[in-house]
């Protein structure tokens, strides 16, 4: 059970929300398993299609490693190595960060852009199956509106 300690006194959660707490991570764990997969059928993980993704959006197909880190929720050590993988693969290279002696930028490149292009239609599918076809406009909005509360408290 979760539990927030506060001086020593515990705040159980009641059934109803003990329920709804587990019923979130069901959902997460079915949608990113599901999505995964799929994704790792064409070759890719989750994080490679978020670090493609997010390039493509970009002026130039750049962003800072600290950027992109931060956008993900990893610290730049792990993206750092993750992108060693990347790059090693041609769907992106390093530059020096002129800005910043120490940081580097994350280039997309013409074969990484080529992978998300390939990958985008599979991953909109995988993603309309596994989560939003099985919803309605109303859960859709209720989705939405309870994650800008969540992620911002």
């Amino acid at each position: 059970m979760s539990t927030r300690s506060s001086a020593g006194n515990l705040r159980w959660l009641n059934p109803d929300e003990e329920r709804a707490w587990r019923a979130f991570i069901r959902v997460m764990v079915a949608v990113r398993t599901g999505t995964a997969h799929d994704l790792a059928e064409l070759g890719l993980s989750e994080p490679d299609y978020e670090v493609l993704s997010t390039l493509s959006e970009r002026p130039e197909h750049t962003s800072t490693l600290g950027d992109q880190a931060d956008k993900m929720g990893w610290s730049r050590s792990r993206l750092s190595r993750h992108a060693t993988r990347m790059e090693a693969r041609g769907l992106l290279r390093r530059e020096p960060d002129p800005t910043d002696g120490r940081g580097c930028l994350l280039v997309l490149t013409e074969h990484g852009l080529e992978t998300l292009a390939n990958a985008a239609p599979a991953h909109l599918e995988s993603v309309r199956h596994h989560f939003i076809d099985r919803l309605t406009p109303e859960d859709l909005s209720a989705i939405e509106r309870i994650a800008r509360r969540v992620a911002n408290p």
